[in-house]
Order: C-alpha cells, then sequence, then structure tokens
C-alpha cells in the first residue's frame, strides 16, 4: 500500500520560477553540445537527418517533461521522482531509485562533470593527471560548501552561471552564421544515402546520445519543498527549460553544421571548438573552452544543489540514515547530505571509478523515467482525488510515447553493453539489503 500522506521538511520555500527553469537549463547543458554533434554526424551522415535527430531527441525530451509535471504539481517535495515513485509503485521501488542516485548515478556524475571541467582548464594551465584530480575534487569541495550556505546562495550561482553558458552559446552559433566561414553547400549531404530502413539502426545510436545530451530537465523536481507556488512554478519550470534547451541545441546543432558539414563534424572531438576557429580563430577556440567551463561548473552546481534533496527526503521518510535529514539551522540546508555526497563523488573522483560506474547504471535512468511517466496512468486511476494543479497535456498519448521511447532506450543500452548493464543492475539491487534493514520493525515504533 502507497503512502498518501507526505513527509514533514524543515526546508524553505525560497526558489522563483526563474529560479527552477535555471536550475534545469543549467544542469541539461553541460558540455554534451559541444561535443554530441560529432557523434550524430558519424551516425546520420546528412545535416537534415543531424536536424531532425535533435528535434525529436527534444520532443520525447518535452514529452517526458510534460508527464512529469503533473507528478511535480501534485507532490512538490524534495526528492522528486523519490516521491512520486513511491505513491505509484511503493517504498521498495523509490528506495532504489533513491539509492542508485546517491551511490552511483548522481555522485558519479559529479565526478565525471568535475573531472571534464578540470581537464579543460588545461587548454590554460597544463595540468597533470594527479593535478586534474585535485583541482575535480577541490571545484566538488567548493560547490558543496556554497550549497552549504543557503539554497539562495545556491540558486543565485546557478542563475548567474546558466545566464552566461547560455549567452556564450548564442554567441558561438551567431558567429557561425554572421562571420566569415559558414556556407550553405556545407549542408550537403542534406540526407544520407540508402534506404530509409538501413538508417534505422544509426537513427538510434544519435537518438541514445542526443537524448542523454537532453538529461537533466528533471531537476527542479528534487527541490519541490523549495519552490514558491510550486503547484505552478515547478510544471512551467520543466517546461519552460526543455523548450529553452531544445531551441539552443537544434539551431546550435545547424549552425556547427553550417560551419563545418556533416564530414568533418563526424571526425571532430570538439565541434563547437572546430567551428569557432573557423569563424573566429584562436579567440573562437578559448571562447569554447571558456563556455564548458562556465557549462560544467554550473552543470555540477545545479545537480549538487538538487541531488542531496533525495537522501534527505529518503532519511525523513525512515529509509536512510536519521543523519542525512538534518538541516541546519542558519542556513535552512540539508548539510550533511550535501557533505556526503560531496564525500562519495570526491572518493569516486580520487580513485577513477567514477566512469566506469556511470556507464554500469546510465540505463537505470531511463528504466526510472520510464516508471515515472507509468506513474503518470498509475495514479489518475489510484489516486484520483490528489489535487492537479497540472495535467498532462495530451494525456494518455504523452506519457505512453515517452515510455516506450525510454523503453526502447534500455532494451538498446542493454543490448549494446550486456556486461556494463548486468553489473549496472547488480549495483542497485545491492540496495535490498539497505531497504529491508531500515524497513524493519524498531522497539517502541519509528
Amino acid at each position: 500500500m502507497t503512502s498518501t500522506v507526505s513527509p514533514s521538511t524543515d526546508l524553505k520555500r525560497e526558489l522563483s520560477l526563474f529560479d527552477a527553469t535555471m536550475i534545469n537549463a543549467g544542469t541539461t547543458i553541460a558540455s554534451a553540445i559541444f561535443i554530441v554533434p560529432a557523434a550524430v554526424a558519424a551516425a546520420v551522415h546528412g545535416t537534415a537527418l543531424m536536424t531532425v535527430v535533435w528535434i525529436v531527441g527534444g520532443i520525447v525530451s518535452l514529452l517526458g517533461a510534460l508527464s512529469v509535471a503533473e507528478l511535480a504539481a501534485m507532490y512538490p517535495e524534495a526528492g522528486g521522482q523519490y516521491a512520486y515513485l513511491r505513491e505509484a509503485y511503493g517504498t521498495v521501488w523509490a528506495f532504489l531509485y533513491g539509492w542508485a542516485t546517491f551511490a552511483v548515478i548522481n555522485t558519479a556524475s559529479i565526478a565525471a562533470i568535475a573531472v571534464g571541467f578540470a581537464r579543460y582548464i588545461g587548454f590554460f594551465i597544463p595540468l597533470s593527471e594527479l593535478a586534474i584530480r585535485v583541482v575535480a575534487i577541490a571545484s566538488i569541495a567548493a560547490l558543496t560548501w556554497l550549497n552549504c550556505r543557503g539554497v539562495r546562495l545556491g540558486a543565485t550561482t546557478q542563475n548567474v552561471l546558466t545566464t552566461l553558458k547560455m549567452a556564450a552559446l548564442v554567441a558561438i552559433i551567431g558567429a557561425s552564421f554572421v562571420l566569415p566561414g559558414g556556407s550553405a553547400t556545407h549542408f550537403q549531404p542534406l540526407w544520407p544515402a540508402g534506404s530509409a530502413s538501413r538508417l534505422v539502426g544509426p537513427f538510434g545510436v544519435a537518438m541514445i546520445a542526443v537524448l542523454w545530451a537532453y538529461d537533466g530537465w528533471i531537476e527542479s523536481t528534487y527541490v519541490g519543498s523549495e519552490i514558491i507556488d510550486p503547484g505552478k512554478n515547478l510544471p512551467r519550470s520543466i517546461i519552460y527549460s526543455t523548450v529553452i534547451v531544445m531551441a539552443l541545441y537544434v539551431i546550435a546543432s545547424v549552425a556547427f553544421s553550417y560551419v563545418l558539414s556533416p564530414a568533418v563534424e563526424a571526425t571532430s572531438t570538439l565541434v563547437a571548438s572546430d567551428a569557432a576557429k573557423v569563424t573566429m580563430g584562436a579567440f573562437g577556440a578559448a571562447l569554447v573552452v571558456g563556455a564548458i567551463l562556465i557549462s560544467t561548473l554550473g552543470a555540477n552546481n545545479g545537480i549538487i544543489l538538487t541531488a542531496a534533496r533525495i537522501p534527505y527526503a529518503m532519511a525523513r521518510g525512515g529509509l536512510f540514515f536519521r543523519s542525512q535529514a538534518y538541516v541546519h539551522p542558519r542556513f535552512g540546508t540539508p548539510t550533511v547530505a550535501l557533505v556526503t555526497q560531496g564525500i562519495v563523488a570526491a572518493a569516486l573522483t580520487a580513485f577513477g571509478t567514477y566512469d566506469l560506474l556511470f556507464t554500469c547504471v546510465v540505463f537505470a535512468e531511463f528504466l526510472f523515467y520510464a516508471l515515472s511517466a507509468g506513474a503518470v496512468i498509475k495514479l489518475r486511476r489510484t489516486a484520483p482525488l490528489v489535487a492537479r494543479p497540472y495535467r498532462t497535456w495530451g494525456y494518455p498519448v504523452t506519457p505512453i510515447i515517452f515510455i516506450a521511447f525510454a523503453i526502447w532506450l534500455v532494451y538498446n543500452t542493454i543490448v549494446e553493453t550486456p556486461k556494463y548493464s548486468a553489473i549496472g543492475a547488480g549495483l542497485i539491487l545491492l540496495g535490498l539489503p539497505g531497504y529491508y534493514y531500515w524497513r524493519r520493525p524498531r522497539p517502541g515504533g519509528r
């Protein structure tokens, strides 16, 4: 039987619609848009089809955003998906999600992004491998400390970094179209050779890369208990940020093709940098590196800010260490959860295991996304009386289409990387002993 009572919280509602939108957009726009276009070009070999991939990926992400927005408005709690899975499927699925995100998914993501940030600093200052890890850990520590000092400070930092990264991306896009170097002839070929049936596989490969580039649209749900007027602002932040990112990604993809051509993009290791070199020379390359530094720092700030609310919510519900529910009396932040998250991420950074771990469990993100979209349908039947300030547009088609894409992505990942997927499933199931430990009857009750 699922819970219908939301756990209490000591967190304060301080985040506006703008804050929540910038959290989502800033977390989504990391380094992917500067790199992933090469993978797309290598897979589909045609500017028009490359653009279609980015559009379809954006639409699929928007369908997920439209679906989860209903749940966010229903249960504006700390932990986001943790609360939705708890209400729809019970505590065991919620716990496995929370365990996976805390132990591996979010912490490995923080580690990977921090190392990426440190490596790009090497463009300006040569760093050894050891120095890269030290800088990465220092960035994690600094962002963790900043977010311990108050959600308002963390959100303001996110607003500034997201605004800067969006401005830098717009500048790179504008330079591609305005400055010399680009040409409409570079769009050729518009469509790859071969029959439509032969394009299905390559399209799928490109779609996987693009959907991961769009990942992050759900971040504001984790701070649902800290958003002002969440019934309105939470759904809007999810939808607005997804539309903004989709527009930037699609236009950026076209801009890079205008300068480089699909053939050149396919062989590029840093598409945005190569395009900027053509239009702006060495300054362009430096601008792209600066944009990536801001993007990765902003993405990590967003993850650090929001992800710590998941173990906090688990602890408040009696399914995790009690210390994780501690809220600083002055700053109003879950400081223990933030610090613990930072320590785990720093350890993964130091030992270099983040890449392997993230590869092992990345399919789980979309498994839980599919479950969350399914929760919209399930709760319409099992919890019809719960207030829904926002109702999913296009229901039930919208969540069904998103579930289908998520299942396909999970299936494709398992087929392509069966060993890593099996390890990932094992890592997630390792949380079950912890679940039964925290669920066991306690003397005198909870």
